[in-house]
Order: structure tokens, then sequence, then C-alpha cells
């Protein structure tokens, strides 16, 4: 079976999907492990950062090796990887200390979420299709629905299996990456960069002040998306007096079908809006959603503050992503690998400057996230000023 263009299209839709798989299922079952294996909260929480970090380091290694090692090569081990780590998961722990067993899976399925991560962006960026910015936003919106797969799917077979069957389905998990990376192997990959023309080395990437801007606004994109996430379910629970499952659906299940809904309705209509204008409307939308979260005393508002943010983020990273292509469509993978690690480290950030002011401030929650709304204006201030600067 010969493949075209639209099956790499579509396999690279997945290869968010398993990317989403690989950073959502394991926290679905972080009690399971403290309550099933023993393992103390402590240590279950290092597995995020972890994971975390593994894919922060996999994202500079591939500015430098995806080139040399190749596309085709590289997207295939990720997807192995990623399947590798979720069967590992339903065996390793019970071969060797639980901990260690999860850790390694962890350490594993991260490489391949890394690569991902780094590689898909760029294989669907080389795709003949005649809007990128369309196109770029609906492949980013496959990871919001694949997170949302997760939760519901997982949800289910847990209510009519038993959460004691986790094994199982992490192993079943395993099925998309396995199935996707057999048909990457067939799947055309154009070059990035046309023949003749050599890509951005990373001293002058980072002599560029376009691409340092660029890596800001990924930092923004990244803080902005994660600030409000992190804490959603938190606002529910707390909140409104809910269950932790109906938090959850409340809470960062609201806000990653909304984020998907933003990023979808721009994939079918980018073709008729303005990227600049639409961007900018988000980044101002997304500080009055930060606003209306901290600054009310309704918790139920502050929800709806959340849910709108969930909204107001879809466009940021996936936009930053086209606006990058077209300033320097010689950047090459070394561009798209630092974006990728600006945007994680955005993703780290946001949350973390929210817990340290919500500490400080005797956990008030609000007061966290009413600091985090500097990473929406800033990225409200990048846009103004480009468009500015264009003029």
């Amino acid at each position: 079976m010969k493949l075209d263009y639209r099956s790499t299209m579509l396999c690279c839709f997945t290869g968010y999907i398993v990317q989403a798989v690989v950073n959502n299922f394991v926290p679905l079952l972080f009690i399971t492990f403290h309550k099933d294996l023993g393992i103390p909260l402590g240590k279950i929480t290092l597995l995020v950062t972890f994971n975390f970090a593994v894919q922060l380091i996999v994202d500079m290694l591939s500015a430098k090796t995806a080139d040399k090692v190749g596309y085709r090569a590289s997207i295939v081990f990720a997807h192995f990887s990623s399947a590798a780590g979720l069967i590992s998961l339903a065996v390793l722990p019970r071969l060797i200390d639980p901990f260690s067993g999860i850790l390694i899976s962890v350490m594993i399925y991260a490489i391949g979420g890394g690569i991902i991560e780094v590689l898909i962006s760029p294989i669907m960026e080389s795709c003949p299709t005649d809007n990128k910015e369309k196109a770029m936003s609906l492949l980013h919106s496959f990871y919001c629905w694949g997170h949302v797969g997760v939760v519901i799917i997982s949800t289910l077979f847990f209510s009519v299996f038993g959460i004691e069957c986790w094994r199982l389905l992490a192993a079943l998990w395993a099925i998309i990456p396995i199935v996707n990376g057999i048909f990457f192997l067939k799947a055309p990959i154009a070059p990035l960069i046309s023949s003749g023309e050599k890509g951005m080395g990373v001293r002058q990437l980072f002599k560029n002040k376009t691409f340092l801007v660029l890596m800001l606004m990924m930092v923004c994109a990244g803080a902005s998306e994660q600030a409000v996430s992190q804490w959603a379910s938190a606002f529910a629970e707390q909140g409104l007096g809910i269950s932790k499952a109906a938090g959850d659906i409340a809470g960062p299940m609201t806000f990653a079908v909304l984020m998907g809904t933003s990023r979808a309705i721009y994939g079918k209509y980018g073709d008729r809006l303005d990227l600049e204008k639409m961007m900018t409307a988000s980044s101002l939308l997304c500080v009055g959603a930060y606003l209306l979260t901290a600054l009310t005393g309704l918790p139920a508002v502050s929800l709806i503050g959340c849910a709108v943010c969930g909204f107001s983020v879809g466009i940021m990273w996936p936009g930053t992503f086209s606006r990058a292509t077209v300033s320097l469509p010689t950047g090459g993978t070394a561009m798209f690998a630092f974006l990728a690690l600006a945007g994680d480290l955005g993703c780290s950030g946001g949350p973390t400057l929210a817990g340290f002011v919500s500490d400080a401030c005797g956990g008030e929650l609000r007061a966290g996230i009413l600091a985090a709304v500097v990473f929406p204006l800033v990225m409200t201030i990048c846009l103004i000023a480009g468009r500015k600067k264009a003029v």
C-alpha cells in the first residue's frame, strides 16, 4: 500500500495523541500507586518532574541529532520507545521495586514523547498544504483531544474492569504508538528545508532577535496554559465542594476541551482569519480570564474563568510555531527543538510561580493565579510590538 502526504498528516495527528497518552495516563494512577504499591506520595510527585526533565534533555539533544539520524528513523524510534515505556509500565513494577520499575518506564516513554514533541511539528510543516497555519493549529488540537480521550476511556475501562486492571490498559494504550510507528515507516516525509539551502545553526539562531522573541513567546504560551490548567481541579473540588472525579471533569477536562476547540476552529477557518490578530485577541482574552479567575470571590465564576482561559490559550502554542516558520524559514530542526524546549520551560515555570506565590500567601490559589497573569501580558506585549514593527 502506497501512502501519500495525507497519510503523513494523519500520522502526525496520531503522534500527538501518542504524546497525550504518555503524558496523561500515569497521573491517573497516582493514588493507585500509593494505595496498592505502597509508594509514598512524595516519591510519586517526582514522576512528573522526572518525565518533564527527560523530555527537556531530549529537546536539547534533538536540536543536533535529528538531522543527522534522519526524521523517519527518529520519529519511528520515538513511537516504539513510547510503546516500550507503556508496556514496561505493565511489567517492570512486578519484576523489580515498584517505584524503580515505574521510574524506568517513565524514562523510556519520556524519551519517545520528547522526540515526538520536537519532530511532529516540522514533519507536519514539510507536508505540502495550502495553509500551514491552519494545518498546524489543527495538529495541536489533537493533543487536547488525546488528553480528553485518555481520561474518558481510562475512566470507562476502570469502571468496567476495575482499577486493578491498570496494567492491562497500559499495554493496550501501547498499541497506538506501535501502529502509528509502522505507518511512519512508509509515509512520505518531505525535507523541511529546500535542497540547496542550509538550516540555521544554534549560534545563528541565538544571535537572531526574532528567534529570541519567539522563544520568549513560547515560554509565555506554555506558562499561560499550565499555570491555570494545573489548578483547575483544585478550584472545582475545593471551591464547589465536589468529588475529585467530578472536579477533574469540571476543571482540567473542560479546560482541555475548550483549548482543543479553539485550535480546531482555527484549523478549520484559519485560511479566512489573520493569525496575528487572532493571537493578539487570544492573549488579551487570556489576561481577562486570569483576572476573572483570580479576583472574583465566587468559585463558580472562577471556574468559568479557568474554562475561558483554556479557550484563549489554544492558539498561542501552534500560532508561535507558525510565526516561526514564516519569520525564519531556514530555522530547521534546531529552531523547532529550542522552541519546544522553551514551551516546556513555560509549562513548568508557570505552575511553579503560581505555587510559590500561593504558598507565600498562605495557600491562597487566587494570589498565585494573579501573579501568573504576567505571562499572557508579556505575550500580548510581544505580539503588539511585533505588529508595530511590521507596520
